[in-house]
Parts: structure tokens; sequence; C-alpha cells
């Protein structure tokens, strides 16, 4: 069974979002731009509406795996204070194409 690991953050932060989920035991992950449309996340600059950028990061690992990347991800980019991100998980029923290295 794998999970999917998938982390919101300010537009710039998904890179350190990868690099702990390696440091973790993850292979890699994908970056999505994206934006927030919150009630907290939209502000006027001059009477026009401007809303954050955010990335969305991808990250398909292992059942076993899953809860060591969540925490690393959560404790290196500091998840718990409040503007910093968020981070969920979900199962994922079937995988196929995934690349998995010999070791």
């Amino acid at each position: 069974m794998y999970q999917a690991i998938m982390t919101i953050v300010e537009k710039g932060h998904a890179e350190k979002v990868i690099d702990a989920a390696v440091k973790a035991g993850s292979h890699g992950g994908t970056i999505i731009n994206s934006r927030g449309s919150g009630v907290h996340e939209t502000a006027k600059l001059f009477g026009i509406t401007v809303e954050p950028e955010k990335e969305l990061v991808l990250v398909l690992a292992e059942e076993k795996a899953a809860p060591e990347i969540v925490e690393t991800i959560s404790s290196d980019l500091k998840l718990g204070e409040p503007g910093n991100g968020i981070v969920f998980v979900q199962d994922v029923a079937r995988v196929r194409g995934l690349y998995q290295p010999t070791e």
C-alpha cells in the first residue's frame, strides 16, 4: 500500500519540502504551482485583490515510510507554526510506474 503525502507551502518553499522528504527516505516528489483561496488568503493592494501563490508538493511513499517523511517535513518546515503550511496524507489504492532504485 502506498500513501500520497501532500504538503502546501508558500511559493519558494517546495524545494525544502522535497529535501526533507528525501532526508526521511523518499525518492523525490512533484511540485505543483497553485494559489490559495481561503478567507485569509487574499489581500488588497491599491484596491486590487492579491492572491498569494502556493506550491503543492506530492510525494508517493510506501505506507511504512510515510510517518517518518511526514514528521521530517513537519519538523523541518515548522508546520506547527501558523502560516507555514499544511501536510496531509491519503491512501493510494493502485500505483504504476514508480521508480524503485535497487539497493
